[in-house]
């Protein structure tokens, strides 16, 4: 590992200004939250950075405010661990299936220290692009895992890469139609969270459309009506320290036994979260009971592609949608 520098920033436009300059200086950056994933990069050596921007000095990142005025909802800084996330008394009342999908995430100490901001926008865990081999995400031109061991990857928006995005508070955010606040040394910009997240088709190289000198600064939830409920499930290859196999989050907006409305969105099954719109409209004005939760799950699976060796993901996804949805709706 080569020596680097540390800078502290004190406010988020002099964390941005100083990235700029790093790479003015023809130098390596890379912004620092809890930095999990970093060190893991880092020790991999698909990052060998000159310098890096500390955000955790920056104040009231790591904080939980309601929104004032207006529709209401919340803002959640970029630095708040996924623990006090998920233990949050607000997130975990009104928006359960933030909480529950921060919970899910790896081990205690990982969530104790990885922040939301940087569970988003992780990179993939693809066992090729993790150790070294010249695939798109390393800069090369072919994606190892469409012909080689694919188990782990997608079955829905693959090529040319078909890696699966790994966090499960991006599938969360996803479905509460949360916005981000992104800043750049030339100002800042707000995005649903579903145009922040790109497929290969768009850069196989990258898995958003965040800019080099670009930092998330909060996420942006609007507040829930009060009949919503709302979930997250996901499925493992084994207990802990390890990413979805398959996540649905589902939120209902529910009138008494009916869907009002539905948002219904997988993980590990796509580069990006995979939202299922046609879904949402079947669900929408329905009663729902376990013979449309079947109908919805066939629905769900329509257009798949698996890849060799990863076709058990179709019933088991099928399988996660029906329980999932039969089970939050009876709530």
């Amino acid at each position: 590992m080569k020596t680097f520098a540390n800078a502290n920033a004190r406010d988020l436009q002099q964390a941005v200004t100083l990235m700029q300059q790093t790479h003015k200086d023809g130098k390596a950056g890379s912004f620092v939250g809890g930095g999990s994933d970093l060190l893991a990069l880092v020790k991999e050596r698909i990052v060998s950075p000159d310098m890096l921007v500390n955000l955790k000095t920056i104040k009231g990142l790591d904080q939980v405010t309601a929104i004032s005025g207006g529709a209401g909802g919340v803002t959640i800084g970029g630095l708040m661990t996924l623990d006090n996330l998920s233990r949050h008394p607000l997130i975990r009342r009104q928006y359960a299936v933030l909480a529950e999908a921060a919970e899910t995430v790896a081990t205690p100490q990982i969530r104790n220290v990885g922040t939301i901001a940087g569970n988003i926008s992780q990179r993939p865990w693809c066992w090729y692009f993790r150790n070294g081999f010249p695939c798109y995400k390393n800069g090369g031109s072919t994606c190892f895992s469409a012909t080689g061991e694919n188990q782990f990857h997608a079955i829905f928006g693959g090529g040319p890469s078909y890696i699966v995005h790994p966090s499960d508070t991006a599938v969360a955010l996803v479905a509460l139609d949360a916005k981000f606040r992104l800043v750049s040394p030339s100002g800042e910009r707000v995005l649903p969270a579903a145009d922040f997240f790109a497929l290969p088709q768009q850069n196989p190289a990258r898995e958003n459309v965040l800019a080099a000198e670009e930092v998330v600064a909060d996420i942006q939830l609007p507040a829930p009506r009060p009949s919503t409920r709302s979930t997250y499930h996901k499925v493992m290859d084994r207990e802990a320290w390890t990413h979805a196999v398959v996540s649905a989050a589902i939120v209902l907006e529910m009138d008494q036994q009916v869907c009002r409305s539905a948002h219904v969105v997988l993980g590990g099954v796509a580069p990006i979260p995979w939202r299922l719109p046609e879904v949402e409209r079947m669900l929408a004005g329905q009663r729902i009971t376990e013979n449309l939760a079947v109908s919805v799950a066939e629905k769900a699976l329509e257009g798949a592609k698996p890849l060799a060796r990863n076709g058990y993901k179709v019933p088991l996804t099928k399988g996660v949608v029906r329980r999932t949805l039969a089970e939050l709706a009876a709530r």
